[in-house]
């Protein structure tokens, strides 16, 4: 076979069969097909998208480019969870050591940030010693003894798609529902769950901004796991703001440790108790979704959630002091405070644009291979709904570089949009999707 006979096969919009896939595939792996021509393939597949049958091989060739993890001998229900990712989107830190808390074994792979999205490896990786490249008999070791473990794809899990999500991440080739789904299937099915729960997000800060968009990628990726043996349900959730308030690693560790710490509740933790309640119900330790989020709450409230927490970050490597007294992290050297300078009622924030303001103070990669500054990002104070006084702060942009800080600044001030019009805070759960098909709440 010819590579770039296969890359205008498919810029042509037909099929490859499953032996092109399993040749393109497994000769990006091996360095066979270099970046520019693996890069090419993605354009013509965010541009001609695949058939059912195409992204089912696609995905099956992902997984078994690597090691298929069996955690068979491990009592219990394996589920987890998997966003498609946002801003500010930092459920998986609190609701993986909530679930397992309940009983339910939690084996989970996250990814880096993509694009304006953060990743729930950098923000754990933002917490000092916290490993997240852990081998496969560590990983099993972990889950066996604790019932949750939080780590990024190894050298044998999916490294198919391991090498492609970088390059996916700096050719503009994110929002396509086929690479979505082979990508975010590929790792779940080979990490040894029995069930998944999906958090697929809709909105101005979101990969698929329009809901017909999310419903579908929610429907592609659950046919995919039930295809694969594995229940699977999801939900349709809010991203035309950021959730919760912090946006930048260390800062959503924070805001996450307050969380299970029993802060009050906020949209982070309306979320989370409902994906908790659905991956409670999935695990076999409640009879419902709405019994799994009750024991969810007592799971904060009682303080066990947090416990896990300390458990896991441990169990990894990480020190736990800083969870335990986050006052000690370093701080950024610039902080600032974002000012509008009018008055009234937020109507609607450009959440792209706030993920992009995250990204220029160093909280996000600009190109494969960029460090991260853990320290920095931006708090948001005020949200759609909320009333704001003229020049009272809208957020708080913190980093280590003054003109990322005042890049970021101008960003967030070109986001907002006030009113003298009160308006209602967007609906945060849209409706739930599993194989019989989607129904809105």
């Amino acid at each position: 076979m010819i590579p770039v006979e296969l890359i205008r096969k498919k810029r042509q919009g037909e099929a490859l069969t499953p032996d092109e896939l399993q040749y393109f595939v497994n000769g990006y792996v091996n360095g066979n097909i270099p970046d520019y021509q693996m890069a090419a393939w993605l354009m013509a597949v965010f541009f001609r998208g695949m058939t059912e049958s195409e992204m089912k091989e696609f995905t099956r060739v992902m997984l078994h480019s690597g090691t298929v993890v069996d955690l068979s001998s491990i009592p219990g229900i394996k589920v987890d969870k998997h966003s498609t990712g946002g801003v500010g989107d930092k459920v998986s830190i609190i609701l993986a050591p909530l679930v397992a808390a309940c009983g339910a074994p939690v084996p989970m792979i996250s990814g880096r940030g993509l694009g304006h999205t953060g990743g729930t490896l950098d923000k754990l990786e933002s917490i000092p010693g916290f490993r997240t490249d852990l081998d496969i008999p560590t990983y099993k070791k972990v889950i066996e003894k604790i019932g949750v473990v939080m780590i990024g794809q190894t050298k044998d899990i999916a490294p198919a798609d391991k090498k492609m999500y970088a390059l996916r991440d700096v050719t503009a080739t994110v929002e396509c529902i086929p690479l979505i789904a082979g990508s975010i299937m590929s790792k779940k099915l080979a990490e040894g769950i029995d069930a998944l729960v999906l958090d697929v997000k809709t909105g101005s800060g979101a990969f698929m901004q329009e809901k017909d968009q999310a419903i579908e990628l929610a429907q592609t990726l659950i046919n995919t796991g039930e295809a694969f043996g594995k229940r699977t349900i999801g939900y349709i959730t809010d991203m035309n703001q950021p959730l919760g308030n912090a946006v930048g690693n260390w800062l959503e560790i924070e805001e996450c440790i307050r969380c299970m710490k029993g802060e009050p509740g906020n949209d982070l933790m309306e979320v989370t108790y409902r994906l908790a309640g659905a991956m409670i119900y999935l695990g076999g330790r409640s009879t419902s979704i709405n019994k799994g989020e009750g024991m969810a709450r007592k799971a904060i409230e009682s303080g066990a959630a947090f416990e896990k927490f300390l458990q896991l970050v441990s169990e990894q490597g990480g020190d736990i002091s800083y969870i335990e007294n986050p006052s000690k992290y370093k701080k950024a050297r610039y902080s600032e405070e974002v000012m509008l300078g009018g008055e009234g009622t937020v109507t609607t924030i450009d959440n792209h644009g706030v993920g992009l303001a995250g990204l220029v103070t160093g909280a996000g990669r600009r190109k494969i291979g960029d460090s991260i500054d853990y320290t920095a990002g931006v708090v948001i104070h005020k949200k759609i709904g909320e009333s704001m006084q003229k020049n009272e702060s809208i957020a708080t942009v913190y980093g280590n570089n003054r003109d990322g800080v005042q890049d970021a600044v101008q960003r967030i001030r070109k986001a907002y949009r006030l009113s003298d019009q009160k308006v209602q805070p967007p609906k945060l759960i849209y409706g739930m999707a599993d194989k019989d098909g989607y129904k809105d709440f």
